[in-house]
């Protein structure tokens, strides 16, 4: 039996078995696909604190290489259940089966795709999800930012600020983000939107990301571009605790910063981006990594001493 055990190695994950190494307690990670998560798509990392720039991937080899020089154990493997009791928590994967006194949950959430068959390639060449992360890449360059919610809205109204032009494309007849938001967008001469089209396609030019290909009812148009922003929802990867953990109706674990969720089992917590939080950045992610780790080897040492 492990003192914890960790679902998921993006930055909260790793960040938390760091944290519990440094705390003395047995660690084991289960990641299903990539170490280091959705950062590591990510050409260039400027924001993150102590580094002024760096790749996703650089970010995520120096978290795993962290967490695991200090003893972290890794199992490549993919969770489908919890089971158990307080104390004694089963993590059900695809291989078989983990025990631990504390379990964190920190799968992270995946950024919703457009479903093009090429769409993958050019992700972190050319598409992006994160204004903040990559936005300051396409200065005075031309941007398409695909969706007419909040966040798109958000995204478009910060990357006006130095591109060139921003073309929003909304599969809508009107965009669906708040007025405020859209009125700020209207007063800006280089903003632009495409409404009641669907992207039909993706252009490139010698290998690389040229642009879109997008539908109406007039038709199929070309529209060339520097770079694309989806910003179309996120979808969370929490679905193999649905019956242990409450989901809100978007499917994120119901937690706040103290990463304790609503659960059925005690000494179940929850990091990063599959819980509720206004704000889903890598220093957040680390953040909540410390906080649930920190919670889950109290949990422990209080089992501890209860024991003795």
């Amino acid at each position: 039996m492990y003192d914890i055990i960790i679902v998921g190695a993006g930055p909260a994950g790793l960040t938390a078995a760091i944290y519990a190494r440094r705390a003395e307690k047995s660690v084991l990670l289960i990641e299903k696909e990539c170490f280091g998560g959705q950062i590591t798509k990510s050409p260039r990392v400027e924001n993150y604190p102590g580094s002024r720039s760096l790749s996703g991937a650089e970010l995520g080899d120096l978290l795993f290489e962290h967490a695991t020089d200090l003893g972290a154990e890794i199992e490549l493997d993919t969770v489908v259940g919890l089971g158990g009791k307080r104390g004694n928590i089963t993590v059900k994967c695809e291989g078989g089966e983990y025990t631990a006194k504390a379990v964190i949950i920190a799968t992270g959430s995946t950024h919703r795709r457009l479903g093009l068959y090429n769409e993958e390639k050019f992700i972190g060449e050319g598409i992006s999800f994160c204004a903040v992360c990559d936005g300051a890449f396409y200065k005075d360059k031309k941007v398409i930012v695909v969706g007419g919610g909040n966040s798109a809205l958000q995204e478009a109204i910060l990357l006006s600020e130095t591109a060139r032009e921003v073309v929003i494309v909304q599969n809508l007849g009107e965009v669906t983000g708040e007025k405020s938001l859209k009125t700020v967008l209207d007063a800006r001469d280089n903003v632009k939107f495409i409404l009641g089209a669907q992207v039909y396609g993706i252009l490139e030019e010698d290998g690389k990301f040229a642009g879109i290909i997008y539908q109406d009812i007039d038709g199929k148009f070309m529209l060339g571009a520097d770079g694309m922003f989806v910003a179309i929802g996120q979808v969370p990867q929490c679905e193999a605790f649905a019956d242990v953990v409450t989901l809100n109706r978007w499917g994120y674990a119901e937690a706040g910063e103290s990463c304790v969720p609503e659960s059925k089992i005690e000494g179940v917590f929850v990091a990063g981006d599959c819980r509720t939080k206004s704000v889903r950045q890598v220093t957040t992610a680390t953040a909540d990594g410390t906080v649930a780790a920190l919670a889950a080897c109290k949990f422990v040492d209080d089992l501890n001493l209860r024991r003795i």
